[in-house]
């Protein structure tokens, strides 16, 4: 009797777990170096922390974080490991980073970092259970200075000009002035104000003011918090707009000051990307200062997809504090959104700007020399697979998207016709115009747009 063969496993998608085809996956690591390289043109240095931490240390940043944790165990099982979770943003953990190196850190340190996180949440368009973040951040010992609080929309200024999103906007507010305006009008529980006022893009002025009377607002404060979180200005004044609505408080003069410096910043070095937002909150506990939220003009609804603030004790050792201020790209959703919707395109599958063609097989030898030539300069390229005819040959790196073919010196004859055919000497075609010319594998390079895959936008 034969023995049943076990059923093969079908083979599914898990939601919120993205996996990017070639194409996509040059967009992605085209967005990466354009991040890398520029946070690096600021001065930041590159650190990678571990995956998990503690439980408790997770789910003490914000009311609903404990929501969002994956927590790790051994199949095996054990108690012991359920005090660990994935981390589900990166702050968190560098602030424990900076607490255990802190003796060998130069400080104000800048730091960048580029890893995976993962977020127990409902996969969407734009939201994903596994993805990638790219955050910056500035700590120093005892005090921060403001100025680094203006610096950081810069810098993301900077990133999103050099890749090919669209137009953004980065919207920034200062917790101070939320804060202040709420004691000014008598509210006690500002953090639970500030919770319920961050929800106003998802369900609208209406259901929050339900929510803040609920939470025991009188209507009357909570028209003020939603005037005060109407105010939105691309130069400084929302400064008078605030000031009309006649609420006074010590830490509400000292956050439009600051919001101020910031604005001010941005209208000089980056003119047109910053906005000063009211309604802007963000939900963690640990912020204290300014809050960072960035949309794409036009697209209002995919909210923000690069975000941050400033913390002042999310960093402590109960006898030294390390406040900072950091803001996160979220690459992973912003690609969903870009490539999903077919707004970026990149130029070609693969980094191969040159096919090196085979006459037959006894030429690969040849051809992979002609390779290792181009590729010590630089040129990305690959060997044909197999010696098909030419056309073949063609085709195939017309699929791949790749834009050169060589043809490597033969003698004249050879078995087939396309080896009759071939050329004597060294031979590059660009396939996209036909133009077919001698070249030297020595010095010969590509135009500088077809040395790698380009990425740009579909409009």
């Amino acid at each position: 009797m034969s023995t049943p063969q076990p059923k093969a496993a079908k083979v599914m998608p898990i939601s919120g777990f993205p996996e990017y085809l070639p194409a996509e996956r040059i967009v992605e690591q085209r967005f990466l170096d354009v991040i890398r390289e520029t946070f690096e043109l600021h001065g930041f240095s590159s650190v990678e922390t571990r995956s998990i931490e503690p439980i408790e240390r997770l789910s003490a940043q914000g009311e609903d974080a404990d929501k969002e944790i994956y927590a790790v165990s051994r199949l095996a099982g054990g108690d012991e490991d359920a005090r660990w979770g994935l981390h589900f943003d990166m702050t968190v953990p560098f602030a424990r980073y900076v607490l255990e190196n802190a003796g060998k850190l130069a400080f104000p340190f800048r730091r960048y970092q580029i890893q995976k996180a993962w977020r127990g949440e409902r996969p969407q368009e734009g939201r994903y259970r596994e993805f990638t973040q790219a955050d910056i951040d500035v700590v120093d010992v005892g005090r921060l200075s403001p100025h680094f609080e203006a610096e950081m929309p810069l810098v993301i200024a900077d990133v999103f000009s050099r890749f090919p999103v669209g137009e953004f906007v980065i919207q920034v507010n200062d917790r101070k002035i939320p804060n202040g305006f709420y004691q000014g009008i008598g509210i006690t529980d500002v953090i639970g104000t500030l919770r319920i006022v961050d929800k106003l893009d998802k369900i609208g002025p209406d259901k929050v003011k339900a929510l803040l009377v609920e939470a025991g607002t009188t209507p009357e404060q909570a028209d003020q918090c939603l005037a005060l979180a109407g105010i939105r200005s691309t130069d400084l004044g929302f400064v008078e707009q605030v000031r009309a609505l006649g609420v006074e408080h010590p830490l509400l003069d000292e956050g439009l000051e600051s919001l101020s410096n910031v604005i001010r910043t941005g209208m000089a070095h980056a003119p047109g990307r910053l906005v000063a937002d009211l309604r802007i909150a963000r939900g963690l506990d640990y912020y204290t200062g300014t809050v960072y939220e960035t949309q794409f003009v036009g697209h209002k609804s995919w909210g923000s997809f690069c975000s941050g603030g400033r913390y002042d004790a999310l960093a402590s050792d109960g006898r030294t504090t390390y406040p900072g201020v950091g803001i996160s790209i979220g690459v992973t959703r912003i690609l969903g959104l870009l490539v999903g919707r077919g707004l970026v395109t990149a130029s070609r599958s693969t980094p191969a700007a040159v096919l090196v063609a085979l006459a037959d097989e006894g030429a690969r030898e040849s051809a992979v020399a002609v390779a290792t030539s181009l590729r010590r300069r630089g040129v990305p390229c690959e060997v044909a697979p197999s010696a098909a005819r030419f056309g073949k040959q063609i085709r195939y790196a017309e699929r791949r998207g790749i834009p050169f073919v060589w043809f490597p010196a033969t003698d004249a004859g050879g078995p087939g016709d396309d080896a009759a055919a071939a050329p004597k000497g060294h031979e590059v075609k660009d396939i996209r115009s036909g133009e077919q010319v001698a070249a030297d594998p020595s010095t010969w390079l590509p135009p500088t747009d077809d040395l790698r895959p380009t990425v740009t936008r579909v409009d």
